[in-house]
């Protein structure tokens, strides 16, 4: 087993990471774009697609998750770690449910595809 980053699933998990914020959080769906915040939230959302693609990969690969349905299952742990620390900022009064809910299925499906992607291509 090698950890070696996999260049085409990296590039692509990128890729589909952006795509998916994208359209995510686009005003079609509803949400505001928040003024004074400047393009750099853009670079750091950037930034952001590219360590978890190369995260997800990593984990991924150093289970030996071949294959959609078990990178999809890597991936998906992935997203219900963090929607775990979301709960409890919410539960603190950190953030309101519905902000709760937006970050949680957020994070559960990108990590999922995520996964799904990497375990498909390595």
């Amino acid at each position: 087993m090698t950890l070696g980053l996999n260049l085409p699933a990296f590039l692509a998990g990128t890729v589909l990471y952006m795509i998916y914020g994208g359209v995510y959080y686009s005003i079609l769906l509803g949400k505001k774009d928040q003024e004074g915040t400047g393009p750099v939230k853009y670079v750091v959302a950037v930034l952001v697609a590219f360590i978890g693609s190369a995260l997800v990969g990593v984990l991924v690969q150093g289970t030996g998750s071949s294959g959609l349905a078990s990178g999809a299952l890597i991936g998906g742990i992935v997203g219900m770690l963090i929607s775990i620390v979301y709960l409890k900022n919410a539960l603190f009064g950190l953030m309101t449910k519905r902000m709760f809910l937006i970050a949680v299925g957020d994070h559960l499906i990108v990590f999922t595809l995520l996964g799904a992607l990497h375990g498909w291509l390595w």
